[in-house]
């Protein structure tokens, strides 16, 4: 009986790499069109050839969505989604679906197909679906995009894309095979704070940006552990309703316990990516793409309090340089997160502020403190203020600002929210605003600013050739560790 057994999940888990196999050579030699592709509308073009609006490749007024990880923030990701009025739910995909963090989704979206492997969700061909979100853990991130990918589907997923350099690397080279449609979830990139700062940019009003210091100094779920800690928790019963094996996907075996599930994952070097994956994308993908900073060449850890192998430090300072870019200078980027890690602020500061579209975390809505999360931008002659998400910019102190008031150019409206901006991009009428290779060097930053903290040590990178110049260990965990057996193929692109 067991050998049958075996050689059932056998079958199916050779079923599944045939399938990413044949994906890839598919889409490598040609583009499978489907038919509701061939049947919708073409693209507009003006008189100079451009592009007015984009091939429709969703024949609805609405966009079907298959959603992957539906509980705590995957459960605020869909009902984002919902409040656009341009999509349907049609699949409910969890590792946990007898989990109460995942009964609302399930009860609100009664009519959606349910599956607990997203592997079977996106190899079946009985529910059809035009779109992918994606919700769950930092580190199960890549195996799921891989593979909504291959099978050639547009991908929303949360920040940061993935956990590793490599990883991020291999999702931005796949979104150029298959062509699809990409989007990663650092929502402010759809609201004013991206506009306004690509308006400032073009108008020279931010120039000669040389120091940029970002700041998130509110409480995090590792503050106050044991920094001696030398083991990973003991073993706890696993929940019945959940599939830890499952949970695990490519990442080595844990024995369950209840500090690595539900947002606990986020403390953990093996799982999450610290405040700097969770928040760095919210405070630092405007700067990073309107000046032009790509990858770092200098990663320094200044200062990493408690430091430990296992779980993220009770306070760091990272420090990023980046070099000259056309005839913008060197740029020094300082992180600065723990609870009284605060960074230096500038003479007319001015009080902080924080931004109303934070969504609620896990643990409930961000707290209010003295220095809320955001950023100061120095200039060689204007300094900027600025928090989270989709907050803007100030001019600091006032008199500045107060004498720049009639030079400042009028910022374009956003036509859309990040999560219509997905949608309306799925139906041919707009593009993404943060798509992989937007996002893929952002996360690519964080991943390299998580080793420098991991291992406690300063790194140099090679720009071009996307190496560690200096450390030899670090240069071979921008791969990460290698994946568990039966998860290698989403690794071969």
């Amino acid at each position: 009986m067991k050998d049958e057994i075996n050689q059932q999940k056998l079958t199916k888990g050779e079923k599944r790499r045939d399938f990413i196999k044949k994906s890839a050579l598919a889409f490598g030699a040609f583009h499978i069109i489907p038919s509701h592709v061939l049947f919708s509308k073409p693209e507009i073009r003006n008189k100079a050839g451009e592009i007015v609006q984009m091939a429709s490749k969703v024949p609805s007024d609405r966009v079907n969505l298959a959603c992957i990880g539906i509980g705590n923030r995957g459960e605020q990701v869909i009902n984002d989604f919902d409040r656009t009025g341009l999509s349907n739910v049609v699949a409910l995909c969890d590792v946990d679906m007898g989990a109460p963090h995942t009964a609302r989704i399930m009860e609100k979206h009664s009519k959606a197909v349910r599956f607990k492997d997203f592997r079977e969700l996106l190899d079946q061909k009985e529910v059809d679906f035009d779109a992918v979100v994606i919700c769950t853990p930092d580190f199960s991130h890549f195996p799921i995009t891989m593979h909504a990918m291959a099978s050639g589907k547009p991908v929303y997923v949360e920040k940061p894309m993935a956990r590793t350099f490599q990883e991020v690397e291999l999702m931005m080279k796949a979104a150029k095979k298959y062509g699809v449609i990409t989007q990663m979830g650092n929502q402010g990139h759809s609201e004013a704070n991206s506009f306004q700062f690509k308006a400032w940019v073009d108008a020279g009003i931010i120039k000669d940006v040389e120091a940029i210091t970002c700041h998130m100094n509110s409480r995090r779920r590792w503050h106050g552990w044991d920094t001696s800690m030398t083991s990973y928790p003991k073993a706890e019963p696993i929940p019945e309703t959940l599939d830890w094996d499952l949970w695990l996907t490519t990442a080595e075996h844990h024995d369950y316990n209840k500090d690595f599930a539900n947002g606990q994952w986020r403390c953990w070097y093996e799982f999450g990516m610290g405040a700097l994956g969770d928040w760095g994308a919210h405070i630092m993908d405007s700067f990073h793409r309107y000046l032009d900073l790509g990858l770092p060449e200098e990663i320094n850890a200044v200062k990493l309090d408690g430091h430990n192998p296992l779980f993220y430090p009770q306070a760091t300072t990272l420090d990023f340089k980046f070099p000259k870019r056309g005839k913008m200078p060197e740029v020094n980027v300082t992180w600065y997160d723990g609870l009284e890690n605060l960074p230096p602020l500038p003479e007319g500061y001015g009080s902080s502020e924080l931004s109303s579209d934070i969504p609620a975390a896990g643990t409930g809505q961000i707290e209010q403190r003295t220095l809320n999360p955001g950023k100061i931008i120095y200039g060689k002659d204007l300094t900027f203020k600025g928090g989270s998400h989709g907050s803007t910019l100030s001019i600091i102190p006032e008199e500045a600002a107060n004498d720049m008031k009639s030079s400042l150019p009028e910022v374009p409206e956003s036509s859309s929210n990040h999560f219509a901006n997905f949608l309306l991009a799925c139906k041919g009428e707009e593009k993404t605003r943060s798509p992989f290779e937007v996002s893929g060097p952002l996360s690519q930053i964080f991943s390299l600013g998580v080793l420098a903290q991991q291992m406690n040590t300063n790194l140099k990178f090679d720009r071009k050739k996307k190496v560690i110049t200096n450390n030899k260990v670090a240069n071979e965990l921008l791969n990460g560790t290698p994946p568990r057996k039966g998860w290698e193929e989403y690794y071969k692109l």
